[in-house]
């Protein structure tokens, strides 16, 4: 987490989101509830209660009551409005992280501490005592009181963070890069996606409906996580992952399914063709068990597919797509032949998705699906026996950057 000393300004909103997260996975049942931006940052909805947070974090300034004053009197406002309607009573939690200053605060505070310090304030230089424009009692007050919890000891924004990955390394049985960059990714996605509705029951999710929607192996080019990682180091994270040269050494068969923008340059397929080719080929005699990558672009024009295996042929760079002879049908077993020092096959061009699924379907040896997709992914195969790794992109020119 290196980098997160860079992005200081923004923690907050982060702290935020992740305390969203953190407290939807920890509801104790899958039915219980939270809401984002309801009365206060994150209301929770639970069979057996109902409570409301206010969050604040404040890594470089030390603590003092007035920073908690306008928070804790708001919730005041609310607390009087649900007694003067009848409505059933809300526990109220101020949780926050500051550098220092707490031991400034006693807990639980009392009556005159709500009433003098809390409560008491100086507005156009004439003192407010804000209980007393609310028409409230010592009663209503120590009502409150024992329905509030402050909290300003707590985690840290790593802190918090390690023990959210602690969380998802345990409930998706995944080691830590892929509880960061691809279930909390998909979590941050999540949270900020429900935060901007406008509609409030949109704003509302439950733990097991949140559970299941981050439940992708898939890794988003989110705008929020990147603002944490940085592109570079995102990118590079999934390289060291999943396709640093120690793991390219195994003869594996790679699928690289490839999403394509509307405009592309066949110059640029072609040569992601030979980056491909040369970083996940092995034909040399003294590799014991010889393979080549498996290509398909998705979208690509039909002319344009055959103009790049025509500038390949040319260039006497030899390829199989599945083909035995003129007017054949697609045949996985051509296609799967094993490459070697003899026929000198590179790559694997495949041009229709049924291809992929005949060929996945065909080959028993080990197989790894890499998709690179710019919106949502095109490709899903019911076919259990390959590992699928789902990557998002926002250029083509990502996928070099990270092979």
């Amino acid at each position: 987490m290196s980098n997160r000393t860079a992005i200081s300004t923004i923690k907050g909103y982060f702290y935020q989101f992740d305390l969203s997260i953190y407290k939807i996975l920890t509801l104790s049942n899958d039915n219980d509830k939270i809401i984002i931006e309801g009365i206060e940052d994150i209301d929770i909805e639970s069979k057996s209660k109902s409570e409301v947070i206010q969050c604040k974090y404040y890594e470089k300034t030390e603590y003092n009551h007035s920073i908690i004053a306008k928070p804790i009197r708001l919730m005041l406002d609310h607390f009087k409005k649900i007694k003067k309607d009848n409505k059933p009573k809300i526990n109220y939690h101020l949780y926050g992280h500051y550098n220092s200053g707490q031991e400034k605060l006693s807990s639980p505070i009392n009556l005159k501490f709500l009433k003098d310090k809390i409560l008491t304030y100086k507005k156009n230089e004439v003192t407010v005592k804000h209980h007393e424009e609310l028409g409230l009692s010592d009663t209503d007050l120590q009502e409150f009181i024992n329905l509030l919890l402050i909290d300003i000891n707590a985690n840290s924004y790593d802190d918090q963070f390690e023990d959210i990955l602690s969380i998802l390394m345990k409930k998706y049985s995944c080691n830590k890069f892929e509880a960061e960059f691809c279930f909390y990714n998909n979590a941050l996605n999540e949270i900020r996606k429900i935060a901007i509705e406008s509609d409030i029951k949109k704003r509302k999710i439950s733990k097991e409906d949140f559970l299941k929607r981050i439940d992708k192996k898939e890794f988003l080019f989110n705008q929020w996580f990147l603002e944490l990682k940085g592109e570079k180091e995102y990118l590079k994270e999934i390289k060291n992952n999943y396709f640093k040269p120690l793991l390219n050494r195994h003869p594996f068969e790679r699928f690289f399914l490839i999403d394509l923008p509307n405009s592309y340059d066949i110059i640029y397929l072609k040569d992601l063709i030979f980056v491909i080719s040369k970083k996940y080929s092995k034909l040399s005699k003294r590799e014991p068990q010889k393979f080549c990558p498996y290509i398909f672009f998705n979208n690509i024009k039909e002319k344009d597919l055959i103009s790049i295996k025509k500038q390949l042929y040319q260039e006497g760079f030899i390829f199989s797509d599945g083909y035995p002879f003129l007017g054949s049908d697609f045949s996985p077993k051509t296609i799967s032949k094993m490459a070697d020092e003899h026929n000198k096959i590179k790559v694997k061009i495949l041009g229709k998705i049924d291809e992929i699924n005949n060929s996945l379907d065909y080959i028993t040896k080990t197989k790894e699906v890499y998709q690179f997709y710019f919106s949502t992914p095109f490709y899903t195969n019911a076919n259990n026996k390959a590992k699928y790794i789902n990557i998002q992109i926002n250029k083509l020119e990502n996928i070099k950057e990270i092979i």
